[in-house]
């Protein structure tokens, strides 16, 4: 079940789109990169930490600040195109 639940600014959206293409690029980047080279697998494995941390800290950010419904079973969804923030869930 998808249930609209609320939305963020237009800067919001961004900001949040930019880190979800971002973290995409960076686990494509792991499927064909491999540990021979430390230097740039560190790299990867740092970048990718940093990205899911910054990613999931814009989500706790924004309930805090739009105090969202929620589900323990459920997880949010922006929809990239209007910023609008869907609840969904397994129901």
């Amino acid at each position: 079940m998808k249930k609209e639940v609320g939305s963020v600014s237009t800067e919001e959206r961004n900001e949040i789109q930019m880190l979800f293409e971002r973290r995409n690029g960076l686990n494509e980047l792991a499927k064909i990169l491999t540990p021979d080279n430390e230097e740039l697998y560190e790299r990867l494995i740092r970048d990718m930490g940093v990205t899911s941390s910054k990613f999931q800290n814009w989500w706790d950010r924004m309930y805090e600040k739009y105090n969202w419904e929620s589900t323990p079973e459920g997880n949010w969804e922006i929809d990239f195109n209007d910023g609008r923030i869907y609840l969904v869930t397994t129901e």
